[in-house]
């Protein structure tokens, strides 16, 4: 299966970043725990501080990809054009947030993307890329467009 994890805003930061919220590791550091917890998965990651370049992402992998991984950063607040093109999109998308969104400021408490997911997930550090994945594998979503 091709997952994709596609980190937006700041997420370039961890490790460095808040510390005290967002955990001392980076996600390049975590990735290879990743690659060697999903043997039989194709995991490719992508990250931007630009919206239009996290559009330009989902729009290309969006109708070929088994699976996506989203954490939108900041943006999951904001960005009617992300909910947007998660709606538009065929691949299924798992929400991922580092941070118990319910236990953040009130802003935070809302995804404008969330309802277009099949899921989401939140609170758990890292290790929410994990249970994101673990899903995809409980899951095994067919890539859209092909019959298996």
């Amino acid at each position: 299966m091709d997952i994709l994890i596609l980190n937006g805003p700041n997420l370039n930061l961890l490790g460095r970043r808040e510390p005290g919220i967002y955990g001392t590791r980076s996600f390049d550091d975590f990735f290879p725990e990743l690659e060697a917890a999903f043997p039989a998965l194709t995991l490719t990651t992508f990250q931007s501080n630009h919206e239009g370049e996290i559009l330009d992402k989902l729009h290309e992998i969006g109708f070929t990809h088994h699976g996506i991984v989203l954490n939108a950063g900041g943006y999951t607040h904001t960005s009617v054009a992300l909910a947007d093109a998660v709606a538009a999109i065929a691949t299924p998308v798992v929400e991922v947030h580092l941070s118990n969104l319910a236990a953040r400021e009130e802003f935070r408490q809302k995804s404008l993307f969330g309802r277009h997911c099949a899921g989401s997930i939140s609170g758990f550090g890292l290790e929410s890329y994990r249970l994101a994945l673990q899903w995809f594998v409980n899951q095994q979503p067919k890539r859209v467009g092909f019959r298996v």
